[in-house]
């Protein structure tokens, strides 16, 4: 099919580089800077899509990310595919291919279609909600149904080919959005010597630029942009992002970019990555997002060939293609006649132009009136389209009087014939940003919009997205706020916030008038009155100003949204808001009806903004006829608040290169080598690769756990203890913390003393433990398990930030900064005592302290502390010396036989003194005191803490809870199988009583038989009975409870 739409000159397409595409099976051409959407308008394709409820024909509507139905399966595999991109946004390139994601058996015949003409009526707002409840039992079948006939696609089934990654980026200043406000800003930060990075969506940078036909210093508006983006490509400090969407705004001016790399080259790239996510914190954030046009909602507006008047210009002037032969443009403002302009000037025929504001007085028209009305086109003032007709495109429009208020139809309908409609009601600034961070829109009569309200972030805004669509205005806006967020980076002393100031309704931009003779640049004048800035900074203001551009004198624009029909909204033609889910004005007047006024409930009951434009098309149309339909005002109403991602991003950008033996690293402790060249045997603990045991040649698992045990107990053993989290606390309020989220005090803990603490979550149960160590006043360092550190870093967070936010408290993750090596037994002090020069005597350096050293000539903590229960010194350096320290040790312990140990033997020797291990002795339902641990809980703590309030619960203060106790099998070489059931009735039929499990169980060398730690139901008071294991193949087990610690009761080995 040739490209009947396409005109012979003109446009930023490459006529010289053709390229071949699929939709629906049928082979199409477009050029070089095509987007999927314009060359297939090009090719005359009209209905692209169906409806999500009724099936209805939809063809191309915007030229943008708002569009609604040119939502495709893009791929020729299962592995390639990709779901649901829009064509507005995708690039053309060779062989391409596509299908839409509805439609049976195809787009152009329908059969769903049928039914929707039938049962449309029976398909209300809430119909899937009161429909598809009953049976409860076939909701699975009715949920398979109602996702055939979504309309969305498929997700490849197979493994993706493209490789994806991430990069990290720190800038003075960040600018979302490359349209003239953004471009502006990034002259203006980047001339003042500031990192910029600039991030737009679109292929190309510049925005409406790229199709706008105004002059910029006497140059086309293209021109400007070259020269704009040269001199910002040759800036060192100075970073450029096409085709890079920001999906989301996150506190401390924290954005994730999602930039497509190759998705313009072809289905698949093999030599670099598909797509990258960049992740910036920046200084300064500007966002120069500009605006959306907004539709007007009237009978039967999603006709293919209905589109918005910025689309049809944006078309016609970027991609040579005109959508359609004869059209009529609907419109409350004079913005929107540069469609019928273009058209005109395409040498297509305009039918009328349909201006809804009432006949202005003669003399009084904006600039593109009296240019549409010079080219002969005829403009109905007064007027609206009320109804379109034509089924796959449109063939004709009703055209009548409307009131001065637009509320109601006045005049005779009479029809014209034509085949497009383009309508515009308005433009409403793209503020989805600013509301990621929790801005609350703030509405503006001014500009029938709602604009960015307060903030906490560091962002300035301009252009578009600050109501100011003058194209004047804006340069100079994001010149301003360029030098602003320049300003504020390189100038602490900047007295007034940049950000938190609540917009004002009505207020003049502060751009756009001209100074008078004598008077300083407007720049200068604006910036000096409203930041006080520097002389040096005035001279880079002057240097920065914005290019001249005459600008068309525009009449005030109409307030409206929804168009009167001769018939009551209920009985009229479908009036469409949101496209992709076929909700309609009627639907929200319905629901409004049935109790739903709150927006968020007219949202979810009805889907309005449900689709994957996410109510860009659509949100703003139906808050203005709910607010109606209520009789409130829009911003009584309200509006819904955005949440990222801004446009949906593929789960290959958001893994990254985190995926296969990525998707979990392995990390390793700075003695890992050692360990391999010792022949360790390793396992998995928190993404630790910790060594197990060390195996001799011929050695069992068991043989070189014995002889791991014996050694440590009776002379000394080393540990690599790296991997333990270790959290660094600090805060003249960090006592105070400490109290809350620990069972136990800390008010009185010395600096140089360590304390074993324990913490439990809301409901009284141990979450992790671990010692804490006082290193000042205002700082200690919290250790945890090692597979607990993170979600012991996130619960702290967690608590400061939503409910303790008054204290004064950082936390910040040093694991890795430290490499740990404990030595434990009767010897350790000996070893210890040839590496250091400080005196670690029992007197000096007594049992839970700490002291700042050096071991081997290195900085150096050792905490005197123990896991073992023997004399224990844990030493602690700077990461990059753990291995040179590590054999040092190993070095000087040569003559004690010192013996490297794993964590198996860990775990023996630490059961051996019934010391817990959080996640194996515990499962979440156990609180301190069922662990016989009641002594580590405070009693006289002024502030309550976590957990407390829990313990007073009936079911916590039953004497059957299961309890921590020890279990000694009667036959002693038996090791019971841990996770095992207990019965206290070996004989009683199946099902049998369960009364607790084993938790922990090993062989001990040291004791000479084997042991088991266990929770038992009462177990505490218990001791000396017997309970029963049975096990699999039908055998019973007996063992005896007894005290969970089975050596050294005293705990006198590790005091000496």
């Amino acid at each position: 099919m040739s490209q009947v739409n396409r005109l012979e000159l003109g446009g930023r397409i490459n006529r010289h580089k053709t390229l071949n595409f699929t939709f629906n099976n049928k082979t199409y051409q477009g050029f070089e800077g095509d987007t999927l959407a314009s060359a297939l308008l090009a090719n005359g394709v009209d209905v692209v899509g169906r409806s999500f409820k009724y099936s209805r024909p939809r063809g191309i509507i915007t030229a943008d990310a708002q569009e609604p139905n040119a939502i495709f399966q893009i791929g020729s595999n299962d592995a390639s595919t990709i779901p649901n991109p829009r064509a507005t946004q995708t690039e053309l390139y060779q062989n391409l291919v596509c299908k839409a994601t509805n439609g049976w058996p195809n787009v152009d015949f329908d059969l769903m279609e049928t039914v929707g003409k039938v049962g449309g009526a029976a398909m209300p707002p809430g119909f899937y909600y009161k429909t598809f409840m009953f049976p409860q039992s076939m909701w699975m079948s009715y949920e398979k149904m109602i996702r055939k006939g979504a309309g969305l696609g498929s997700s490849p089934l197979q493994p993706d080919p493209d490789t994806y990654d991430k990069m990290h980026h720190h800038c003075d200043v960040m600018i979302v959005g490359a349209g003239p406000a953004g471009l502006s800003a990034a002259l203006a930060a980047a001339r003042a010597g500031s990192r910029v990075i600039i991030a737009d969506e679109q292929n190309e940078m510049g925005g409406s630029l790229l199709c706008s036909t105004q002059l910029l210093d006497g140059m086309s508006a293209s021109a400007w942009v070259a020269n704009t983006l040269s001199e910002l490509a040759q800036n060192e400090n100075v970073t450029l992002l096409p085709r890079s969407t920001v999906f989301g705004y996150f506190d401390h001016n924290f954005l994730g970019i999602n930039e497509r790399r190759s998705d313009h080259i072809g289905e698949t790239d093999s030599n670099g990555t598909r797509q990258r996510v960049h992740k910036v914190r920046a200084k300064q954030v500007v966002l120069a997002t500009g605006a959306h046009e907004r539709p007007l909602v009237f009978g039967n507006n999603d006709v293919p060939g209905c589109m918005l008047a910025s689309a049809v210009s944006t078309y016609i002037n970027r991609y040579a293609v005109v959508p359609g032969n004869t059209l009529a443009l609907m419109t409350t403002n004079d913005n929107a006649y540069k469609a019928a302009i273009a058209w005109h000037d395409a040498g297509k025929q305009v039918a009328l132009i349909v201006d809804t504001r009432p006949n202005p007085t003669a003399g009084s028209e904006g600039d593109l009136v009296k240019q549409a009305m010079e080219c002969g086109i005829k403009v109905l003032f007064g007027h609206a389209i009320i109804n379109v007709k034509g089924s796959k495109r449109v063939k004709s429009v009703d055209v009548a009087a409307i009131s001065t208020n637009g509320e109601k139809v006045e005049g005779e309908v009479v029809s014209y014939t034509c085949d497009t409609v383009a309508s515009s009601g308005g433009w409403s600034p793209v503020l989805h940003l600013s509301s990621h961070t929790g801005s609350k829109p703030v509405w503006r009569d001014d500009i029938q919009g709602f604009v960015p309200g307060k903030t906490e972030q560091a962002q300035l805004i301009c252009g578009g997205v600050n109501g100011v669509y003058s194209l004047t205005q804006v340069l100079n806006e994001g010149m301003q706020c360029g030098v602003k967020a320049a300003q504020a980076v390189s100038d602490e002393s900047v007295q007034k916030p940049l950000a938190g100031k609540e917009p004002s309704a009505g207020k003049e931009p502060l751009a756009g008038k001209a100074p008078s003779a004598g008077e300083k640049p407007l720049a200068e004048q604006e910036l000096s009155a409203e930041l006080e800035l520097s002389a040096p900074t005035l001279k880079l203001v002057a240097s920065s100003s914005a290019p001249v551009t005459k600008e068309p004198v525009e009449a005030p624009a109409m307030a409206l949204f929804h168009i009167p029909h001769v018939k009551p909204t209920s009985r009229a033609p479908k009036q469409f808001v949101d496209y992709q889910n076929d909700v309609t004005a009627a639907g929200i007047e319905l629901a409004n009806r049935e109790g739903f006024e709150s927006i968020e409930h007219v949202k979810r009951y009805t889907a309005l903004g449900f689709g994957t434009d996410q109510g860009k098309l659509g949100n703003i149309n139906g808050m203005a006829i709910t607010a109606k339909s209520l009789g409130k005002t829009i911003p009584e109403t309200g509006t819904t608040i955005f949440r990222p991602m801004y446009t949906p991003v593929t789960f290959g950008a958001l893994s990254g290169s985190d995926v296969k033996h990525l998707f979990d690293p392995a990390r390793f402790t700075a003695m890992h080598s050692w360990h391999l060249a010792n022949g360790a045997e390793f396992e998995d603990v928190g993404q630790w690769k910790r060594p197990w045991y060390f195996p001799k040649p011929g050695e069992t698992m068991q043989q070189a756990l014995q002889r791991e045990c014996l050694a440590t107990r009776n002379s000394v053993g080393i540990l690599d203890a790296s991997t333990l989290g270790k959290i660094d606390i600090q805060g003249k309020d960090a006592r105070e913390f400490l109290n809350r989220v620990y069972t136990n005090p800390w008010s009185q803990l010395a600096v140089g003393k360590c304390r074993y603490g324990v913490m439990c979550k809301e409901d009284g149960m141990v979450f992790d433990d671990g010692v804490t160590s006082c290193i000042n006043d205002n700082r200690f360092l919290m250790t945890t398990t090692t597979g607990g550190a993170p979600a012991v870093l996130s619960w702290l967070e967690l608590w400061h930030q939503t409910e303790w936010p008054e204290l004064e408290v950082y936390f910040s993750t040093v694991t890795d900064h430290w490499s740990t090596m404990t030595i434990s037994g009767p010897n350790s002090r000996k070893v210890l005592e040839k590496l250091t020069d400080a005196d670690v005597s029992n007197d000096a350096f007594p049992y839970m302290g700490w002291i700042a050293t050096e071991v081997a000539g290195v900085k150096a903590r050792i905490f005197r502390i123990s896991f073992t229960g023997e004399l224990s010194f844990e030493i602690n350096v700077q990461a990059n010396h753990g291995l040179h320290t590590w054999e040092a040790v190993m070095a000087a312990g040569e003559e004690f036989d010192i013996t490297p140990y794993g964590t198996e033997t860990m775990h023996i020797l630490r059961a051996e003194k019934g010391f817990i291990i959080v996640g194996q002795d515990t499962d979440g339902s156990v609180t301190p005191q069922d662990l016989d641990m009641n002594w580590v809980v405070g009693k006289k703590k002024e502030f309550s803490y976590l957990g407390k309030r829990s313990w007073t619960r009936e079911d916590n203060q039953r004497n059957d809870r299961k309890q921590f106790v020890g279990l000694k099998p009667k036959d002693k070489n038996y090791v019971l199988p841990e996770g095992a059931q207990l019965v206290f009735d070996p004989d009683e039929s199946i099902p049998m009583t369960m009364v607790g499990h084993v938790t922990s169980s090993y062989y001990s060398a040291c004791l000479g038989h084997s042991f088991a730690l266990a929770v038992v139901k009462g177990g505490l008071q218990r001791m000396g009975q017997s309970v029963f294991v049975p096990l699999a193949d039908g055998t019973t087990v007996e063992a005896e409870i007894c005290s969970s610690v089975f050596y050294d009761a005293k705990g006198e080995r590790q005091n000496v």
